[in-house]
């Protein structure tokens, strides 16, 4: 009985003093996902095909429950109990990100996933970001040390070092998201214009000469190539795939179901998720979506503006920009602006490293975003 009381106490707690509007957004987007999982890569198709398999549908939904159970666990502790445990989780990540190289599953060229028991191909930069997030925001706003250069050295050194696993991967898509993430944190947190230009132009350059001089770097090389040459390229074959897929669900779409582009493009379901529903939903069923992520992306940077702390301003501004740019990346592919990244949709696609790292970054604005009690 005493122990009802306690979780019912909990739950009254965290109900009361999380923001209610910020919630039901994100579980507004997971069930967006979890509705574009089941009729675009299952019911139908399983209907027409006899073969009653939900395999992708009931993963999604697996990986969506064990999400909403992280973000209840993350957005219902301290707040400094948050930042405590931050740092430790992402040595852990850390570490688990530097045995992919030596355990990890390659596909396609790729060796980006670890094979845990239970957690079968796992992507630990999807658990490193969130927590790097945090972890820089922890070193910019800390009064231990007044100089701010010293403290932007240190954070560049943390980059720079996952950086250097994700290129081992290689993996440059999320190389390029964690430093224009760090970009962002260190320009909001007061940084001169010209040191900001001067550390990008040196990363571009340390960019330029790692994919002409660098053999594990040719395929970047080759994916930029084929995206400017429309006739080769086996990634720029796909991107025309899905870019044709808009253009032929027009606007209201085939209709569920009768889109094609999931059955030519492997993957489909991950990476141009966007086209896949274009091509079944049309055009409004995207600017429906991309209204959902405004709303979100608005409602979190109008909190921020409430906040005193700036290590909390920080964070918010870290995870929202995080979101922002990942999906504004995904989209960018799909609809033929960038070269192919591999980059998930956040909330929408399926897979479960993608579900979990945005639950994560869900549950600590969440945190933070909650009225706090006097």
């Amino acid at each position: 009985m005493e122990q009802n009381r306690l979780i019912h106490n909990l739950y009254y707690e965290w109900w009361k003093n999380i923001d209610k509007f910020i919630f039901f957004l994100i579980i507004l987007l997971f069930i967006t996902g979890l509705f574009f999982s089941l009729v675009s890569t299952s019911l139908l198709v399983s209907d027409k095909l006899d073969t009653n398999d939900y395999t992708f549908f009931f993963k999604h939904l697996s990986f969506v429950f064990l999400g909403l159970v992280i973000i209840f666990i993350l957005s219902s502790i301290k707040e400094e109990m948050l930042f405590k445990i931050s740092p430790i989780i992402f040595l852990i990540s850390l570490i688990t990100l530097s045995l992919v190289p030596l355990i990890g599953v390659e596909v396609n060229s790729a060796q980006r996933w670890i094979d845990f028991y239970f957690l079968p191909r796992f992507q630990p930069i999807e658990i490193v970001k969130p927590f790097l997030i945090i972890l820089i925001c922890i070193i910019l706003s800390s009064e231990k040390n007044k100089s701010i250069f010293f403290k932007y050295l240190i954070s560049f050194f943390i980059t720079f070092v996952i950086a250097l696993l994700l290129a081992a991967q290689p993996d440059i898509g999320q190389t390029l998201l964690i430093f224009f993430t760090w970009s962002v944190l260190i320009f909001i947190s007061g940084i001169n214009v010209i040191l900001l230009i001067t550390s990008s132009l040196i990363l571009l350059i340390a960019l330029y000469f790692s994919i002409n001089f660098i053999p594990k770097f040719t395929y970047i090389k080759n994916r930029i190539l084929s995206f400017f040459n429309t006739e080769t390229g086996t990634h720029n074959a796909q991107s025309e795939k899905a870019m044709d897929s808009i253009t032929s669900g027009g606007y209201f779409g085939k209709g569920i179901g009768e889109g094609t582009l999931k059955n030519r493009v492997p993957e489909a379901h991950t990476d141009y998720i966007i086209s896949v529903i274009s091509e079944e939903f049309g055009v409004i069923a995207i600017i429906l979506i991309l209204l959902m992520f405004l709303i979100f992306i608005y409602s979190v940077f109008k909190k921020v503006n409430l906040k005193n702390e700036e290590r909390t301003k920080l964070v918010l501004v870290g995870c929202i920009s995080l979101i922002l740019v990942q999906a504004m990346i995904h989209i960018g592919v799909n609809i033929r602006l960038l070269p192919t990244t591999g980059m998930t949709l956040p909330f929408i696609s399926y897979g479960g490293s993608s579900i979990i790292s945005t639950s994560i970054l869900s549950g600590i604005i969440l945190n933070l975003t909650k009225r706090k009690i006097n």
